[in-house]
């Protein structure tokens, strides 16, 4: 059996703040608008997928009394996850003061997991795509540090994304343990996996048209173009999806399999080493 993390190793850090202000521009990523809002449309998805994440972990903490080393790494999860919920909500909140129009989207996200997959999808199947989810995150995390996705973006989205995909690293593996623990079927885990996976390229791809369709001059034919040229040049996207899903339809497959750790401490432990000055100089 693969051993669980360390829950000491896994910890939130609340003095960290990301400044986003009035100078922040719309067009921030190098690879222009499809780049941009392709990230910021998975920006989007953060704060309520967050929430359905602790959620739906939350609903077995009962039955984790006979696993205090587990509890204890939930509860890192939860005050992990809270606090990327916080920020990127922030991050929201800056995009319609640019003049992003995002109620639509927003009213369709918040019915469709909260009126729909929290309301009606079984506790165990929740879970199930909650760990599917932290896995296509931790994928997604690990090319994120490693490909130099936001080397040429701005340098306060590149700390954002940068700082939450380390985290993810860290806590990759806790949904997972607590699916074993109390849900351990191969047939519910993959059941998550495939509605965990629909359910997340699919609002994706909504959020990124959704703001795509704000750019002035685009129409309808420069969107495609965008969402096109986003597609081969952003090499995150074209990896996960795959990779993903052939790891975890493993029947052996553990997160812990991917020894990734090591790059999220590094760069937690860079992060955590500029946080006093960053913290006095706010």
């Amino acid at each position: 059996m693969v051993p669980i993390i360390d829950p000491a190793r896994i910890r939130p850090r609340p003095h960290l703040k990301f400044h986003f202000d009035a100078s922040f521009p719309r067009i921030w990523h190098h690879g222009g608008p499809g780049s941009t809002h392709l990230w910021n449309g998975l920006n989007m998805l953060f704060p309520q997928g967050e929430r359905f994440f602790v959620r739906s972990v939350n609903h077995y903490l009962d039955q984790l009394e006979d696993a205090p080393a587990l509890r204890a790494q939930v509860k890192a999860f939860f005050a992990q996850e809270g606090k990327h919920a916080r920020e990127h909500q922030a991050y929201i909140e800056l995009l319609e003061s640019q003049g992003y129009d995002l109620s639509g989207f927003i009213a369709v996200y918040q019915r469709l997991v909260w009126g729909f997959i929290d309301k009606y999808s079984p506790p165990p199947l929740r879970l199930a795509m909650t760990a599917a989810l932290e896995h296509f995150t931790a994928v997604m995390s690990e090319n994120t540090l490693t490909l130099g996705v936001f080397a040429d973006g701005h340098p306060a989205m590149r700390q954002l994304i940068e700082w939450h995909a380390a985290e993810e690293i860290e806590h990759k593996a806790v949904a997972f343990e607590v699916l074993r623990k109390v849900a351990p079927g191969y047939a519910v885990r993959t059941a998550g996996l495939f509605a965990g996976a629909l359910s997340l390229f699919g609002l994706w791809f909504f959020a990124t048209v959704t703001l795509l369709r704000q750019e002035p001059g685009l129409g309808w034919g420069g969107l495609l173009r965008e969402l096109w040229r986003a597609h081969r040049k952003d090499p995150v996207l074209v990896r996960v999806l795959w990779r993903g899903v052939k790891e975890y339809l493993r029947p052996s497959f553990h997160p812990l399999q991917n020894d990734n750790l090591h790059l999220a401490r590094a760069h937690l432990a860079a992060i955590d080493a500029a946080a006093p000055a960053a913290v006095e100089a706010a």
